[in-house]
């Protein structure tokens, strides 16, 4: 797959996707979002790959949108609006893939940057890192899903604070929101950040497909349609050659081996 803006690795069940924009701080263009789409399409329908990380080349993880192309005005407005609806079809196809996504916060995550990461399923900031969404300040507007998904993650309050204001958080500070699944010394952080992934890895993926589901969608359904939804979820893995892999593994005392089967 040839890629300008990427960079795409598969090792031990982990697709690491990476930010290729150092000397723009990762900020997003037109083709990182239809590359991003591309790699993503891959590691879903790759059964070796069980969850895709995102993480940033440089000192940053995305800074969002790359200013300079935008003020270059060389972009017609159904350019811009094609521009803008790929950060939406991004953020939707994370939010759908049936893998687990693991934002890597390296660096600044700012505007769109932020929103990648918020959608993701966890959200792993370097101690030093930085996050934030200046849209308002800025005299534009918030994408992502962030609206739906940030109240949800930490409050109506707190995200009104963060979007109005648009102040920038560091590790510790996401993490005592709620909004940051752990925080990484900044010298470890990929290092334990793939230890991280490893873990996910290791889970049964066809269990973690429905459960990202159901997380993903049940809090809206109501407590009858997510026991009925649980139904179904526990009688289709008791079908499969994971759930005997479980209770053997267990039996045996050892750690179990899923395939996806």
């Amino acid at each position: 797959m040839h890629l300008e803006t990427l960079i795409y690795e598969k090792s031990n069940g982990v697709a690491e996707i990476r930010f290729n924009r150092p000397h723009r701080l990762n900020a997003v263009t037109q083709t990182l979002y239809d590359e991003l789409l591309r790699i993503l399409d891959d590691v879903e329908q790759d059964s070796a790959i069980r969850v895709a990380v995102l993480t940033g080349e440089g000192r940053a993880f995305c800074v969002g949108a790359d200013m300079k192309e935008h003020g270059s005005g060389n972009r017609t407005p159904f350019q811009r609006r094609q521009y803008l609806r790929g950060e939406q079809d991004v953020c939707r196809r994370i939010f759908s893939l049936t893998k687990p996504v693991i934002a890597a916060v390296n660096g600044y995550a700012l505007g769109a940057g932020a929103e990648l990461a918020i959608v993701s399923d966890f959200l792993l900031m370097a101690d030093n890192a930085q996050i934030g969404l200046p849209e308002i300040s800025i005299g534009t507007f918030l994408g992502g899903g962030v609206t739906h998904l940030l109240p949800q993650l930490i409050g109506l309050a707190k995200a009104r604070e963060l979007i109005f204001l648009g102040d920038r958080l560091d590790g510790t500070q996401a993490q005592a929101i709620g909004l940051a699944t752990r925080v990484f010394p900044a010298t470890t952080f990929m290092a334990d950040t793939r230890n991280f992934a490893m873990r996910l890895a290791s889970k049964a993926p066809l269990s973690m497909a429905m459960a990202k589901r159901q997380l993903n969608h049940g809090i809206h359904s109501g407590m009858e349609s997510a026991l009925t939804a649980e139904l179904e979820g526990m009688t289709f893995c008791a079908t499969t050659k994971d759930w005997q892999e479980g209770v053997d593994a267990f039996a045996e005392k050892r750690q179990p081996v899923f395939k996806g089967e």
